[in-house]
C-alpha cells in the first residue's frame, strides 16, 4: 500500500504554527523547528496551507507567483530545509495548489487586463455585460455579491468565484493548463510529496454561462451565495478531464499524492476518483464536518460513503480544517475524544487539523481584530476563530512568538497547550498519540475492511477486520451511560484502548457498558 493510504495527514496553517523572526506570524523555519513534535505525535505527512508570494487579500489563496515563497514565510532555501528535515524524520510534505484563481496582481492577470487584444486575455474569464446592462449572468461570489467585476478600460467583466482580487483562470485554455502543470513539476522536483488542490470542483464553468437556478431550500439569514444552486459554475463534467491531466503530472514522479478539495455530497464525490481511478487519489471527504453529531447520522453517512466508492478507491475522512469552526467547539470537549477515536479508526486516510489534538476551541474575535475577508464581507462567516496561533507552553504569547500574534491566542492558552498536555497521561494529546500508534501497529486499522455492527440509541459500533484480526470500535455519542449494549455472536475480547481512563485490558463478553462520552477499541478473541 502507498504511504498516503496507511498514513495520517496533519494540516498546518503556517501563519499560526510557529513564529521564529518575531513578527507575530508563523513561518517555514518555525514549522521546521516543530517537526519533532509532529514526529512524536505519529503523523506521516504535513499539508501546508499556501506559502507562496501573495498580497494576502485571502491570506495566501490569492497567489502572485506560483514558484516562490512569500518573504513573510521565508525563502526557497527555507522550504528546501523544511523538506529535508521532514524527510529525515520520515514525514512527507504536501503543498496547497491553488489553480482555480490567481491574485489580480499576478503578472498573468496584469497582462490579461491591458486590453482585449492581450496575449493572455483568454487566460482568464472575460465576458461582455448582459444585453440590458449589468453582469453577464447571475453567478454569485462565495465571499458576497456578484461574481463579476466590471473593468471600465475594456468594457468587459471578469469572473471571480471568491474575492474580486482573485480572478478565475480559464481552464479551457490549453496554455493555462500547460503553465499550471509546469508549476506542479517545479515543486515536485523540489521534493514536495504531493498537492492538496484548492476548490478543484470549481475549475471548469458552463461554456454557455447560463444563469444558476434558485435554491428552493434557501432560508432568510443564510449567506446570499446560497440563494442560488451553483449548477453551472461548479462541478462541470469536463472538470474530470482537467483532473486526469493533473493526476498524470503527479504520476510522472514516484509515490506522490493528489488530493482534491471538494464540497459535494458523497455520491457526487465518487466521480472525482476518475472513471478508471485516474483522478484524485483522495477526493477530500468533508461530510463528517457537516453531518449532525449523532450516532444514527454518522452511521448512515459511513454506509452511504462506503457504498458510493468506486471499486478499488481509497476512502478518507476529515473532521476539521481552516475553513470550518473548531472540532472541540462543534462537538464539545468531551465528545472531542470520541471524535478522535472515530477519525482514527474508520477505514481510509484521516486528516487532522493543527491543534485539534489538544482540543483547541473556536476563539472569539473582537470586531477590530477580524482579518478574514469572508468575515469582513459577510458578517458571521469569518474563519479567524479556527486559525488562531498554536499554544506551545505557558510563557508569554504561548511560545508561539516573541511578539503579539497576528490573531489572538485562546484565553486558556496558559493552561491548555502542548507542553501541559504532553505531561498529562489522560490528556487528549496523549489519546491521539496512543490512537495513532495503535493504528500503525494494527493492520486491521490501517487496511482492514469496515463492517457495521450496531447502531442503537447513542452508540455506534463497527468492526475493522483483516487476516483473522478483528477489532471492535464502540462509540458513545451521548452524555449518559449506555448500559447493556448487545454485541454480536457473544463478542469476547479485550479492551486495547479506551477514550477514558481505567479500562485498558478489561475483558468483554456478550454485553458492554459504555460510560458517557466514551469510546472503546476491543480486540476480539481468536
Amino acid at each position: 500500500m502507498h504511504w498516503w493510504q496507511t498514513g495520517v495527514i496533519y494540516q498546518v496553517y503556517p501563519r499560526s504554527f510557529q513564529d521564529t523572526n518575531g513578527d507575530g506570524v508563523g513561518d517555514l523555519a518555525g514549522i521546521a523547528a516543530r517537526l519533532p513534535y509532529l514526529a512524536e505525535l505519529g503523523v506521516d505527512a504535513i499539508w501546508l496551507s499556501p506559502v507562496f508570494p501573495s498580497p494576502m487579500a485571502d491570506f495566501g489563496y490569492d497567489i502572485s507567483d506560483y514558484t516562490g515563497i512569500d518573504p513573510l514565510f521565508g525563502t526557497l532555501a527555507d522550504f528546501d530545509t523544511l523538506v529535508a528535515r521532514a524527510h529525515a524524520l520520515g514525514l512527507k510534505v504536501i503543498l496547497d495548489f491553488v489553480p482555480n484563481h490567481t491574485s489580480n496582481r499576478h503578472p498573468w492577470f496584469v497582462e490579461s487586463r491591458v486590453s482585449r487584444q492581450s496575449a493572455r486575455r483568454d487566460w482568464y474569464i472575460w465576458r461582455n455585460g448582459a444585453p440590458d446592462g449589468g453582469p453577464p449572468n447571475n453567478w454569485l461570489s462565495e465571499f458576497g455579491g456578484s461574481a463579476w467585476e466590471y473593468d471600465a478600460a475594456s468594457d468587459q467583466y471578469y469572473y471571480h468565484a471568491f474575492l474580486r482580487e482573485q480572478p478565475d483562470l480559464n481552464w479551457r485554455n490549453p496554455a493555462v493548463r500547460a503553465a499550471m502543470h509546469e508549476v506542479m513539476r517545479f515543486w515536485l522536483r523540489r521534493g514536495a510529496d504531493g498537492f492538496r488542490v484548492d476548490v478543484i470542483w470549481h475549475l471548469m464553468k458552463d461554456e454557455a454561462f447560463r444563469d444558476n437556478p434558485p435554491n428552493p431550500d434557501y432560508r432568510d439569514g443564510d449567506p446570499a451565495y446560497k440563494s442560488l444552486l451553483p449548477f453551472y459554475s461548479t462541478d462541470q463534467r469536463q472538470v474530470h478531464d482537467v483532473i486526469r491531466e493533473l493526476r498524470a503530472v503527479t504520476d510522472e514522479f514516484s509515490d506522490r499524492v493528489l488530493i482534491g478539495e471538494i464540497y459535494l455530497p458523497v455520491e457526487k464525490l465518487a466521480a472525482y476518483y476518475g472513471a478508471n481511478l485516474d483522478g484524485a487519489h483522495l477526493p477530500f471527504n468533508f461530510s463528517l464536518i457537516e453531518t449532525p453529531w449523532r450516532a444514527d447520522a454518522v452511521a448512515s453517512l459511513i454506509e452511504r460513503y462506503e457504498g458510493s466508492l468506486p471499486a478499488g478507491a481509497w476512502p478518507n475522512w476529515v473532521l476539521g480544517n481552516h475553513d470550518r469552526p473548531r472540532l472541540a467547539s462543534r462537538v464539545g470537549p468531551e465528545q472531542a475524544r470520541v471524535a478522535a477515536m472515530l477519525l482514527l479508526t474508520l477505514r481510509g486516510t484521516p486528516t487532522l487539523y493543527y491543534g485539534d489534538e489538544i482540543g483547541m476551541t473556536q476563539v472569539p474575535i473582537r470586531p477590530e481584530r477580524v482579518c478574514d475577508p469572508w468575515g469582513l464581507n459577510v458578517p458571521g462567516q469569518g474563519r479567524d476563530g479556527c486559525r488562531t496561533p498554536m499554544p506551545w507552553n505557558a510563557s508569554r504569547h504561548a511560545g508561539f512568538s516573541s511578539a503579539e500574534p497576528w490573531l489572538p491566542l485562546a484565553a486558556d492558552s496558559a493552561v491548555s497547550n502542548t507542553e501541559s498536555a504532553a505531561a498529562d497521561p489522560d490528556s487528549l494529546l496523549t489519546l491521539y498519540r496512543r490512537l495513532i500508534a495503535l493504528r500503525r501497529a494494527r493492520p486491521a486499522l490501517t487496511h482492514g475492511t469496515y463492517r457495521p455492527v450496531a447502531q442503537s440509541g447513542t452508540v455506534l459500533a463497527f468492526e475493522r477486520v483483516v487476516d483473522g484480526e478483528a477489532l471492535l470500535v464502540a462509540l458513545n455519542f451521548g452524555a449518559e451511560k449506555a448500559n447493556n449494549v448487545v454485541l454480536p455472536n457473544i463478542y469476547r475480547g479485550t479492551v486495547l484502548l479506551s477514550s477514558s481512563p481505567g479500562r485498558d485490558g478489561e475483558a468483554t463478553a456478550g454485553h458492554l457498558t459504555l460510560r458517557a462520552d466514551e469510546g472503546l477499541i476491543i480486540l476480539r478473541d481468536s
